[in-house]
């Protein structure tokens, strides 16, 4: 009876323990309250040059000519964004969500996309010298287009564009 009794304590002790830090550790939601919201914004040639937007939502915005050159937009949300001509150069989206974008004309030169989620988007005559899309989800025929120009080694990740894309 007594070990029961010590089980049933311990456990007793475990489960108030786990509460008290749930409840002294709100760090979860202290990152949801600091989280910039670009959602709908029109931000046309606006400079984000050399930034640190990680974690940072931009749905659906309008981001013609925008100037993203060197940010760290990595695990940002771009979904439904227009980058048309945009400067992405060197920008770090490593675990970004850039579903549906359109990045036509875009600079992506030397851009690291690691990891990144890029369904339905493209990618019509933008630069991708040097791009490192290593794991990340982009659309079988985007990738076949992109294999057709890829070429340059991210300076960072050392990783060929035409490797990072899969390209024969």
């Amino acid at each position: 009876m007594q070990k029961f009794l010590l089980k049933l304590f311990s456990w007793l002790v475990i489960v108030v323990l786990t509460w008290l830090w749930v409840l002294i550790n709100p760090q979860p939601v202290l990152a949801q309250i600091s989280t910039i919201n670009y959602s709908n914004a029109s931000l046309q040639d606006r400079d984000f040059s050399n930034i640190d937007l990680s974690g940072v939502t931009f749905v659906a915005a309008e981001m013609r000519g925008a100037n993203f050159q060197g940010a760290n937009l990595s695990n940002a949300i771009l979904t439904k964004g227009v980058l048309l001509n945009a400067n992405l150069e060197g920008a770090n989206l490593t675990g970004a969500l850039v579903d549906r974008v359109t990045m036509d004309g875009a600079n992506l030169k030397n851009a690291i996309f690691t990891e990144a989620t890029m369904t339905r988007s493209r990618f019509f005559d933008a630069d991708i010298t040097g791009a490192d899309f290593t794991d990340a989800l982009i659309d079988r025929y985007q990738v076949s287009l992109m294999c057709d120009r890829a070429e340059g080694i991210n300076p960072v990740t050392g990783v060929a564009t035409r490797d990072s894309l899969g390209c024969r």
